[in-house]
C-alpha cells in the first residue's frame, strides 16, 4: 500500500517528490556524519594518551573509582596483573578557578597525579617538567607500605550525626580460624558513644572443639578518640589486637560465660597479597549506612588456645577476618565463607531496615579469590534457606551466583547451629542472630576453569523470634 501511494505521489507531483526525498536523503545522511563525528571525539576524549599515556584506563561503574590505593597496591602492583602492568598511576581530574585582582574567576580545568609514575608511563605534557617531583604523599601512594593498605581498609570510622539512629551505631573486627575438627570465632565490638564521650568494647569468643560450643566474653570501656586513632589495634583489658607488618596478632584471656573456665592464648592471622575485598558501603534514607571490608579473605593461621589444661593449636590452619560498622537497628544480614583447592568464596546481603531502602533493590554478592587474587564476582545472587522439618533453624542454605566471570552453586549442609539471643531492649532484639557451621559443596565455573569441591566452611543468617 506504501508503495502504490508513494508511486502515486511521484507519477503526480515529481518535482515536490524529489526535492522532499532529496531532503530526506540530506537530513540522514547529515545525522550520520554528526553521529561518526561524535563517535570519533569520544573515542579521542577517552584515549589513554588524553589523561597522560599509559595503554588502559581504569575507572569506577560511576567513573571515579573507589578506593584507588588498594587498586593499585593490591591488584595492579602485588596481584595476578603484577607480571603485565609496567606502570601505573592515579589520575583524579577537576576544575579550579583562578581568581585575579579584581576578584573575577575563570574556571581552569587541572588533571594531577604521581610525577614518577606519569613519567614511567611516558605522559607526554609532564616529562620534561624536572620542577614537577613526588611529594611524601605521593610516594605513599607510588609504594603504598602492606600494613599502612591494611590500616586505611581497617580503620575505625567517626560515628555520623545522626540523632535518630545513633543509639544503634556498632563496628567491629571478626576473626574466625579452623584447622581439623577444632574452630573459633572471635569478635571485638565496640558499640555507640556514651554520654561521657567514651565507647564500650565486648569481646566475645566462640570456640569449637569437636562439635561442642562453649563461649567466653569480657568487655570495657575505651576512649572514643583513642579508638578511632589506634584501631584495628585494640587493647580490651588483657585482650588486643595488634597488626604488624601483614600479620594480625591477637592475645585473649576471657572468662566464660557458663562456669568458672577461662579461654587465653596467642593467635597469629597473616593477611596475603591480593585476598582481600576493598570496603563497601551502602546508604540509605535518613542517614542510614552500613559498611563491610574483607582484609583477610584467605589467610595463614598460627597460635594457640588454652582452656583450663587443654590446649588447642591452630598451627597451619587457615584464617579470616572482615570488618563491619553501621547503624543495625532493624538490620540483618546473610553471609558465608568457604575455602578450599586454594581458593575462597565470600557472600553477603545486607537486608536494611524499612525506612532506610527497599531491601529487595539490595543485591547480594558472591565474590571469589585465587592465590594471586580475585577471579570473579557476582551481583546476580540468590540465597535460599531451607529449615529443618517442625523447626526454624536451617537445615541447607544453596547459593547460585550468575555473571561473566562466574557461574557458581555453594551448596551447604548445616553441620551446628549457634543461637545467639539479644538482651530486651538492645537494637535488634526481635531477631535471633545463628552462626553456622557447614559441609559447603562448590561447583561451577570461575572464568574458564570448571570448579567442584567440598570443604568445611562457616555461614550466618537470623530468624525472627
Amino acid at each position: 500500500m506504501i508503495l502504490i501511494l508513494a508511486w502515486r505521489s511521484l507519477r503526480s507531483r515529481p518535482i515536490r517528490t524529489a526535492v522532499l526525498a532529496g531532503g530526506f536523503g540530506l537530513g540522514v545522511a547529515v545525522m550520520a556524519a554528526l553521529l561518526g563525528v561524535a563517535a570519533v571525539i569520544l573515542e579521542q576524549a577517552r584515549a589513554p594518551v588524553q589523561v597522560g599515556g599509559g595503554d588502559v584506563i581504569v575507572g569506577g561503574a560511576a567513573g571515579r573509582l573507589s578506593n584507588a590505593r588498594f587498586v593499585l597496591s593490591s591488584v595492579l602492583g602485588d596481584g595476578p596483573l603484577a607480571r603485565r602492568v609496567g606502570a601505573a598511576s592515579p589520575t583524579e581530574r577537576t576544575t579550579l578557578y583562578l581568581v585575579d585582582g579584581s576578584g573575577a574567576t575563570t574556571p581552569v580545568r587541572a588533571r594531577g597525579g604521581i610525577p614518577s609514575l606519569e613519567r614511567a608511563m611516558h605522559d607526554p605534557e609532564t616529562s620534561a617538567v624536572s620542577g614537577w617531583s613526588d611529594t611524601p604523599a605521593d610516594h605513599a601512594w607510588a609504594a603504598p607500605d602492606p600494613q599502612d593498605v591494611l590500616l586505611a581498609m581497617d580503620r575505625f570510622h567517626p560515628v555520623p550525626d545522626v540523632p535518630a539512629r545513633a543509639a544503634s551505631w556498632a563496628e567491629w573486627l571478626y576473626f574466625n580460624g579452623h584447622t581439623g575438627d577444632s574452630g573459633f570465632y572471635l569478635t571485638f565490638l565496640a558499640g555507640p558513644e556514651l554520654p561521657s564521650g567514651r565507647r564500650r568494647v565486648g569481646v566475645r569468643l566462640q570456640f569449637d572443639r569437636g562439635g561442642r560450643m562453649t563461649s567466653y566474653s569480657d568487655s570495657a570501656e575505651v576512649d572514643g578518640d583513642e579508638l578511632l586513632a589506634a584501631a584495628p589495634n585494640l587493647t580490651v583489658g588483657k585482650n588486643r589486637v595488634r597488626l604488624v607488618g601483614r600479620e594480625y596478632h591477637v592475645t585473649i584471656d576471657l572468662p566464660a560465660e557458663d562456669g568458672p573456665a577461662r579461654a587465653a592464648g596467642e593467635l597469629v592471622i597473616g593477611a596475603t597479597p591480593g585476598r582481600s575485598l576493598p570496603p563497601l558501603v551502602i546508604r540509605g534514607a535518613a542517614g542510614w549506612v552500613s559498611g563491610y571490608v574483607v582484609p583477610v579473605m584467605s589467610g595463614t593461621l598460627q597460635g594457640a588456645i588454652q582452656v583450663d589444661r587443654d590446649r588447642i593449636g591452630f598451627d597451619g590452619g587457615s584464617g579470616y577476618h572482615d570488618h563491619n560498622w553501621g547503624f543495625w537497628e532493624g538490620v540483618s544480614w546473610q553471609w558465608g565463607q568457604v575455602q578450599g583447592n586454594g581458593l575462597s568464596f565470600v557472600y553477603g546481603r545486607v537486608h536494611p531496615p524499612a525506612d532506610a531502602a527497599d531491601a529487595s533493590r539490595v543485591p547480594a554478592f558472591l565474590m571469589a579469590l585465587g592465590p594471586d587474587g580475585p577471579l570473579g564476582y557476582a551481583t546476580d545472587v540468590t540465597i535460599d534457606e531451607t529449615n529443618r522439618a517442625g523447626t526454624d533453624s536451617p537445615e541447607r542454605i544453596v547459593v547460585r551466583g550468575r555473571s561473566e566471570s562466574v557461574q557458581l552453586t555453594l551448596d551447604m549442609e548445616i553441620a551446628q547451629t549457634t543461637v545467639t539471643r539479644p538482651r530486651a531492649g538492645s537494637f535488634g532484639a526481635s531477631l535471633d542472630f545463628l552462626q553456622l557451621r557447614a559441609q559447603y559443596h562448590v561447583s561451577g565455573r570461575v572464568g574458564d576453569t570448571p570448579f567442584d569441591f567440598r570443604a568445611p566452611g562457616s555461614a550466618e543468617t537470623f530468624r525472627g523470634r
